[in-house]
Formats: C-alpha cells, sequence, structure tokens
C-alpha cells in the first residue's frame, strides 16, 4: 500500500480529521455521562446552564481569534438565534431524560435525527428526499421501535424527551445548512450565545442548589469545557475533511456511551436492545456510505 494514495497516510484528509472528529465525539459522550451523572443529584436547570456558560467561555476566545473581533458579525441573524435555541431544547431534553433511560439507549435514539432531518428536508429547505433517504429513515424507525418495545429499559415516558430532542437536533442540522455565507467560527460562538443568554435571564428565577460538593462543582464547570472542545475540533474536522468522509465515525460514539452506561452506571442494553442499536446505526452508516458513492459518481471529471 502506497501512503496517501490508498490508506489514510500521506497528506490524505482523513489522516488529519479522523483524529479530531474521534476526540469530538469522545468529548460529546463524556458530556453525557457527566450530565447523567450530575441531574440525578441536581436541577436540570442548572446542569444546562452550566454546559452553555462553560462553552461560551471556551469558544468565544477562540471565534475572536480565527475571525477577528467582528467574529459575532452574521448575514442571518434570525437563522442563527433560532438554529441555537433548538439546539438548546435539544439539550434540555436530552439531558433531562437521562434522569430516567440508560446512556447507551438514549443515545442511540438521538442518532435518529439525520432520519428526522430526511422527514423535514422538505419543509425546511424544499428538498425531495431520495428513495435511498426514505429508506435509510424507515429502517431507523424500524430499529427505534425495537428500543421501544414494551418491557425495554427505554419503554419509559421520558422517551418522548428523547423524540423530541432528536427533532430539535435534526432542524439544528437542517438550519445550518442556511448559514453559508457566515463563519463556521461565527456559527460556533452562536451556538453557545443563545443558550447563555436565554438561560442566564432566568437564572434568578430557577432553583439553586443550596450546597455544592467540591467534586460535582469540578464536574459542573468541566461540562463547558467538554462541550466547546467538542464543538471546536468538530469545526477543525470540518475544515479538514469533507462530511461525507468522516460522518459513519460518528457512531463510535455508541461505543463511548456503552462503555460509560456500564463503567459508572451498571447499565447494559439487553440483546434485543443491542439489536435496535445497530439496526439505527447500519441505517446512518448506510445512508452517509450511499450519499458518498452518489457525490464520487456525479462529481464532474
Amino acid at each position: 500500500m502506497i501512503a496517501g494514495k490508498t490508506g489514510i497516510g500521506g497528506d490524505h484528509p482523513l489522516r488529519r480529521a479522523l483524529p479530531l472528529f474521534v476526540l469530538a465525539g469522545l468529548c460529546f459522550s463524556t458530556l453525557d455521562a457527566t450530565a447523567k451523572y450530575l441531574v440525578r443529584d441536581h436541577t436540570l436547570f442548572v446542569v444546562v446552564w452550566a454546559r452553555y456558560i462553560g462553552q461560551m467561555i471556551v469558544v468565544t476566545p477562540i471565534a475572536w481569534h480565527r475571525v477577528g473581533h467582528g467574529f459575532w458579525r452574521t448575514q442571518h441573524l434570525g437563522l442563527q438565534l433560532t438554529r441555537s435555541l433548538c439546539l438548546v431544547v435539544a439539550t434540555a431534553c436530552f439531558f433531562g431524560a437521562l434522569r430516567s433511560l440508560p446512556l447507551a439507549e438514549a443515545s442511540a435514539i438521538i442518532f435518529l435525527a439525520p432520519m428526522f432531518a430526511i422527514v423535514l428536508s422538505k419543509p425546511v429547505l424544499g428538498e425531495k428526499p431520495t428513495s435511498a433517504r426514505w429508506t435509510a429513515a424507515i429502517v431507523g424507525f424500524i430499529g427505534i421501535l425495537i428500543l421501544l418495545r414494551p418491557g425495554s429499559a427505554v419503554f419509559h415516558p421520558a422517551t418522548g424527551l428523547l423524540i423530541l430532542a432528536a427533532i430539535c437536533n435534526a432542524l439544528y442540522q437542517l438550519l445550518t445548512r442556511r448559514l453559508p455565507n457566515d463563519s463556521p467560527y461565527t456559527t460556533l460562538f452562536y451556538s453557545a450565545l443563545v443558550g447563555t443568554a436565554v438561560l442566564s435571564t432566568a437564572l434568578p428565577f430557577a432553583e439553586i442548589p443550596g450546597t455544592v460538593t467540591l467534586n460535582d462543582a469540578m464536574l459542573i464547570m468541566i461540562l463547558g469545557v467538554l462541550a466547546g472542545v467538542g464543538h471546536g475540533m468538530l469545526i477543525r474536522a470540518f475544515l479538514e475533511a469533507p462530511a461525507s468522509l468522516v460522518a459513519p465515525f460518528a457512531y463510535l460514539q455508541m461505543i463511548w456511551a456503552t462503555a460509560y452506561g456500564y463503567l459508572i452506571f451498571r447499565q447494559l442494553p439487553d440483546g434485543v436492545s443491542a439489536l435496535g442499536m445497530v439496526v439505527i446505526v447500519a441505517s446512518g452508516v448506510g445512508l452517509v456510505l450511499h450519499e458518498r458513492r452518489m457525490s464520487l459518481v456525479t462529481r464532474p471529471t
């Protein structure tokens, strides 16, 4: 094998992007596990607020350094605010559901976001989904039906929060595609700004814990750092390589989520739930690989 030709050595973009992308996914899974640990003893509001205020502290200097003092200027203010608000709702719903549901199964349901994006692409973007995309969406929904069977760990009212989180995440992804003229670092800044501003405004009316242990205080601070670093590495990965090239590796997060679920919470999916998770992951990976193959076929020579 000649490096740079058929592998991922040499100057192949995946060689630079993949470590960033995998580490971003590890940051997000660690963030989710930390949030699940914290929401057991602390209010959901405080955990979500800490996640955004910490991200704001991390990403603002990054955006300023990369774009300059005008990093906050956007040509699509309304879209930036709406998109970022979708992310806030998705975060709150996901963290809220983690109080009652296992981490691995909850993470699998969130990976339905690309499937919801297919369904919503027509009203939001005016795109007509292809038959391959509809097939992937249907297979993904079959996977969630397997997960949601009566008697399973996610056969719980809190699963409704996960479905809402996946829908909001899908809208977040679709609206991001309508921001071609803004710097990705400007978009990263608004992702943190809206959550920080909305939640900080409501902070005086929220229930604040009377006592916080040193351990919990450190974990609360780590939340925002993980969010900021994870999103920063994700953007760098997408600048190094096309999204279609690295997207299949997003499903490595299922490995991290399952590992954290067992090591911290002693929760493992049963055999049937694992099958449902595999079906969801397979539908997403299959769609990404199909889209990549089609883009190569239609690419002008």
